[in-house]
């Protein structure tokens, strides 16, 4: 099995191009700011979760790893926010559905951990 099939990456990669395409419509100053900010924090998501999943043989890493892609998470829902009540976001139904897959992954990756914490057994 690899990590693309992982229901948390499928859904952090699908919300790391919509952030992206999100972005680019962004006012020029948030950019570099805040937009860059998310673009960030949405990739380290995923990049956590495949760092994590290529140290499955080391329980303790794999869920330093989703804890870490949990806060990464958190951090893009902070971001998203930020532009949404500084009125950089207007768009209300792209913010709900951003919002909410956010918070989806959240719950994913939590439920993922837990999973891992008492059922995984490593393998090489």
């Amino acid at each position: 099995m690899s990590y693309k099939n992982l229901e948390i990456w499928i859904l952090a990669n699908e919300l790391v191009v919509e952030i992206h395409e999100m972005s680019l419509g962004l006012p020029k100053h948030e950019m570099y700011e805040e937009g860059s900010q998310i673009r960030k924090s949405s990739k380290n998501v995923k990049a956590t979760i495949v760092e994590g999943y290529g140290r499955k043989i080391y329980k303790p890493e794999f869920l330093k790893f989703l804890i870490y892609s949990r806060a990464s998470n958190d951090e893009t829902r902070d971001h998203l926010e930020n532009l949404f009540n500084t009125r950089s976001l207007t768009n209300n139904n792209l913010y709900q559905s951003l919002h909410n897959k956010i918070d989806l992954l959240g719950m994913k990756i939590k439920n993922y951990y837990e999973w891992v914490h008492l059922h995984y057994i490593p393998s090489l």
